[in-house]
């Protein structure tokens, strides 16, 4: 039983290792939401989908970047799956992996610091929806 406990463990605690450097880069977090944005059977378009508002990049950067980094990693873990012509990506097998931190996230964002909410305007309007509430 304990050796059950300590694989199950193991598994468990790489699979969080996975989500969470799936999540360290900005294009993969945008992605994500946009893709959570849109129907579950739906693409959405890149680079355009994976471009963070506040903080413009240069198109043609964040398409090579996508095309050679983000996307094959999240690819690889099964969280989206992607086509090149044209470049679009959707949800993946293991999407709710991934989904499910934003969706916490966004839950509770009356909750979260200042220095992660001010200047990322989807947990500024959750916490702006969540004050209208109250």
């Amino acid at each position: 039983m304990t050796l059950k406990n300590y694989e199950s463990g193991e598994e468990v605690s790489e699979n969080w290792d996975t989500v969470f450097k799936s999540l360290s880069a900005e294009p993969r977090r945008q992605l994500i939401v946009s893709l959570l944005d849109a129907g579950a059977d739906q693409s959405v378009p890149l680079p355009e989908s994976a471009a963070m508002p506040n903080l413009p990049l240069d198109p043609e950067e964040l398409r090579v970047e996508l095309y050679h980094i983000h996307l094959p990693m999240l690819a690889e873990n099964d969280f989206i799956t992607w086509e090149t012509d044209p470049l679009v990506a959707s949800r993946g097998p293991r999407f709710d992996e991934l989904a499910v931190v934003f969706e916490a996230l966004h839950s509770d964002a009356a909750n979260i610091p200042d220095s992660l909410v001010i200047g990322c305007q989807r947990l500024e309007q959750e916490r702006q929806g969540s004050a209208a509430r109250t």
